[in-house]
């Protein structure tokens, strides 16, 4: 598992995504072939905004293992400024008051601990930007 994590530093710390060099199409996270495009193709490095609006949304009151104690809370998938559309959870607000179309910016935050050894994952999620 920890493994794992380290192969998503870029996308999961920085919110790097790719821009294909045929089409511009923005992708988050990385890939090898454009789906627009369908071939393998250049890609080049883009750091993303963060910043984005609830597409859709859900509220999850009966969580998987190692969420249990956050519920309820609200998993989103965010349209960001780009275009790519990412999921993550929406933090720093009640679960009624997400709405479809909030503007919304990435936030670096703990998402669990894994296992005995404590090793706790961080990630992005997303916090309502304040008008």
């Amino acid at each position: 598992m920890v493994v794992r994590s380290w192969r998503h530093i870029k996308e999961r710390y920085n919110l790097i995504g790719v821009r294909c060099k045929n089409c511009g199409t923005i992708y988050f996270p990385t890939r090898e072939i454009c789906p627009k495009c369908r071939r393998k193709t250049e890609f080049e490095e883009i750091k993303l905004s963060g910043k984005g609006k609830v597409y859709t949304y859900s509220v999850v009151h009966v969580a998987p293992k190692d969420f249990e104690k956050q519920t309820p809370y609200v998993i989103a998938i965010v349209e960001l400024e780009e275009g790519p559309k990412i999921t993550g959870q929406i933090v720093d607000c009640k679960s009624e008051e997400v709405y479809i179309g909030m503007p919304v910016e990435a936030v670096f935050r703990r998402i669990k601990e894994d296992g005995d050894d404590g090793v706790i994952t961080y990630g992005y999620k997303f916090k309502p930007i304040e008008n």
